[in-house]
């Protein structure tokens, strides 16, 4: 294997028919091969495929643009931060020009950090369309994205049933041609992330076959006693992460305030709705109606918060 001198993968041979390349174990192992850095620590990393799904009204956009603002200008978003400005481009599919320039006007002006020139994010949206948004799971569709692509490091794709109009929802044949392009995307050294729809059962909607070549899935949901006039409140779960581990693999309770977002762990969120509900007299059994937390889990945290002197 040391006979063999450093290759890098785009320098192998390929001929005009694009036929398949192999390479020895010695010349793979040899090769200089960039290693995966992360974009918004530690949630994306360049090369990566990821889902974030969630119910209808729930934060999904909330969410996307805050990534896709954080990555763009090197900054921070709930738990995450970027190591460095990367170029981004956000394609939605559904919301009207109007709402979305609200919403990014609200969150530029909550960030700290700001896009090295405003290109670093750039964005397409139905309203400035001559005509419907390109379904990126047709050739024609995603060759009109491709040269928008071209310096881009991630891609957002806001959402699957408004981009994705080809094929069955819920056969895997239909998501074969866009797992494709994600792949070829990812091969070049782009980045991205689905934004998709919950079913009813609270898992993402249609074929399981789109989770298999993810590297992460982020999914939503309102905490248990959930209000509406709570607004922007969520919890942040890890279904699958492959480089997510420890602390970092932790679900968190976000929500949006007048003062911005601010977050904390599940545990802690979970202890703080059980010291308020025992302190109103509530039974054990009421919390556990109240918060979806099992009566057994229920007594553990009220032990935990008299420990702590949370509870007389």
């Amino acid at each position: 294997m040391n006979n063999y001198a450093l290759v890098k993968p785009e320098d192998l041979k390929r001929k005009p028919d694009k036929t398949v390349v192999a390479v020895s174990i010695g010349e793979f192992l040899q090769m200089e091969i960039p290693p995966r850095e992360f974009i918004l620590e530690p949630v994306l990393t360049t090369q990566s495929l990821t889902m974030l799904f969630a119910s209808r009204g729930v934060g999904k956009t909330h969410v996307a643009l805050g990534i896709a603002y954080a990555v763009a200008s090197g900054g921070a978003f709930l738990k995450w931060q970027a190591p460095k400005p990367k170029r981004v481009l956000y394609l939605d599919g559904e919301m009207p020009a109007g709402t979305m320039q609200s919403r990014m006007a609200e969150m530029v002006q909550r960030s700290e950090t700001e896009p090295p020139s405003p290109d670093f994010l750039r964005l397409v949206t139905p309203d400035l369309q001559d005509g419907p948004m390109p379904d990126i799971s047709t050739e024609k569709g995603q060759a009109t994205i491709d040269p928008l692509i071209d310096g881009v490091e991630l891609v957002i794709v806001d959402n699957l049933s408004t981009l994705v109009r080809s094929g069955k929802e819920n056969e895997s044949e239909g998501w074969l041609p866009v797992q494709g392009w994600a792949l070829d995307l990812r091969r070049r050294g782009i980045s991205v992330v689905f934004v998709h729809h919950a079913a009813k059962s609270g898992v993402q909607r249609g074929t399981s076959k789109r989770e298999d070549v993810l590297d992460t899935i982020v999914r939503l949901e309102h905490p248990h006693d959930y209000r509406p006039d709570q607004g922007a409140c969520f919890e942040v779960h890890y279904d699958k992460g492959r480089h997510l581990f420890g602390a970092d693999a932790r679900p968190f309770e976000a929500t949006l305030g007048a003062t911005g977002w601010t977050f904390r762990d599940i545990e802690d969120a979970n202890l703080s709705r059980v010291v308020d509900l025992t302190i109103e007299g509530l039974t054990v059994r009421d919390i556990a109606d109240e918060t979806g937390i099992s009566k057994s889990r229920v007594n553990r945290l009220q032990k935990k918060a008299k420990a702590e002197g949370m509870l007389s």
